[in-house]
């Protein structure tokens, strides 16, 4: 009887005690890690030269390499040697990268792509603007007309809103032009029309009086 008496009384006091103790799993579960990965590069984004990229393999870090696009718009990599990247998203070049290793090297491999550097990109803007600058091009997104005008300042009192010209090169070295009224475009329900592409040169005319 006196040790069923001390049991229930032991038994009474670890209640109290854990009800009364802090819920330690549902904290863990609601902070945030110090360790949480970067942010996710976008999947749609295409590479271009300079950029640098961390190129990874589940279960395999002899091959984790840091790699930076070349001219020749390739990367090297251990075992596969030179992988051709030009025109290629990044989700396009974890799924080559992945092939590549499974056809001779290993079996269902894991692999991640990063951009840790993106390489610089800008357009520039010149002319009847506040300040006229290379303006950069945000990789995660695009750039439009006006909103590459507004980071120049925007217009200048002399400017001619009627014909801002866009110069457009190619990769062969062929330039076309367009002439944009900007008026019109601000006017419009479509101001976000005219993306702009990276290099393109944004000239604004002045008035004529």
């Amino acid at each position: 009887m006196r040790f069923s008496r001390i049991s229930a009384l032991f038994l009474l006091f670890a209640g109290a005690w854990i009800s009364s103790s802090p819920v330690h799993g549902a904290a863990e579960i609601s902070a945030p890690s110090s360790d949480s990965p970067p942010s996710a590069t976008p999947v749609d984004y295409v590479l271009r030269p300079a950029d640098i990229l961390q190129v990874k393999v589940y279960k395999e870090e002899d091959l984790t390499r840091e790699v930076s696009v070349s001219q020749e718009y390739t990367v090297s990599l251990p075992l596969i040697g030179n992988v051709a990247v030009k025109d290629r998203s990044v989700r396009q070049i974890e799924e080559m990268i992945r092939q590549l290793y499974d056809r001779d090297y290993l079996v269902n491999p894991q692999v991640t792509v990063i951009v840790l550097k993106y390489a610089e990109r800008a357009v520039n803007v010149i002319g009847a603007v506040n300040s006229p600058q290379a303006v950069p091009f945000p990789p995660e997104r695009g750039l439009t007309l006006l909103e590459a005008i507004a980071r120049a300042g925007g217009f200048s009192r002399l400017a001619d809103r009627s014909k801002v010209k866009i110069i457009r090169t190619d990769d062969k070295g062929v330039s076309t032009t367009f002439t944009i009224n900007a008026d019109k475009l601000m006017e419009s329900r479509s101001a976000n029309l005219w993306s702009l592409q990276v290099d393109d040169v944004i000239q604004v005319e002045e008035r004529i009086f």
